[in-house]
């Protein structure tokens, strides 16, 4: 039986680098027999957390939107895909909005394979920051482990990681996932 796999989508738009490198991936891990499932969080129409902790007794946070969903998911999954592009040399609002809302269940999301996946005009280099910050995230959570860090850097305009080695290696991970 194949691994559930759940890619995360911090791309504020459909059809950017950053989703054709999720779909190389996913098709990756769809040709071994993974489940997959993509989640775009610009539809979950998320706030900010607001550091109230009313979470802290119920697990469960005081705003009702998509996020309680997301959380199940991620602990039901085996592997997690963060994909984000880059803004001003770190991950979008929408990638760290969503990070900060996983605070109700964070210690439930144990032991899971994280791949990440990060698109930016600049070339490679600028892609360190955000990597760090993910895995910041990461390292929050009990035994998670990166499991290898996928760069598309140097595309600009929409649909230019399309035939991309980024695009071959974000498709190869998939199926070794």
């Amino acid at each position: 039986m194949g691994k559930k796999i759940l890619a995360i989508l911090g791309s504020p738009r459909k059809g950017g680098n950053s989703d054709l490198l999720s779909d190389a991936f996913l098709k990756g891990a769809m040709e071994s027999s993974h489940k997959t499932e993509k989640i775009y969080i610009q539809q979950l129409h998320l706030k900010p957390c607001m550091a109230c902790y009313g979470c802290r007794e119920t697990e469960v946070c005081v705003q009702k939107d998509g996020m309680a969903e997301v959380l199940e998911k991620m602990i039901e999954s085996n592997v997690i895909l963060l994909v984000t592009p880059v803004y001003f040399y770190s991950m979008s609002g929408q990638m760290k909005v969503w990070i900060d809302r996983v605070l109700p269940q964070y210690t439930k999301i144990k032991n899971k394979e994280f791949y990440f996946i990060a698109t930016a005009a600049d070339e490679n280099a600028a892609l360190e920051r955000t990597f760090d910050a993910l895995s910041g995230f990461t390292d929050c959570l009990p035994g998670a482990t990166v499991k290898a860090k996928i760069y598309g850097g140097g595309f600009y305009e929409s649909g230019a990681v399309k035939g991309s080695k980024a695009e071959q290696e974000a498709y190869e991970l998939g199926k070794k996932a």
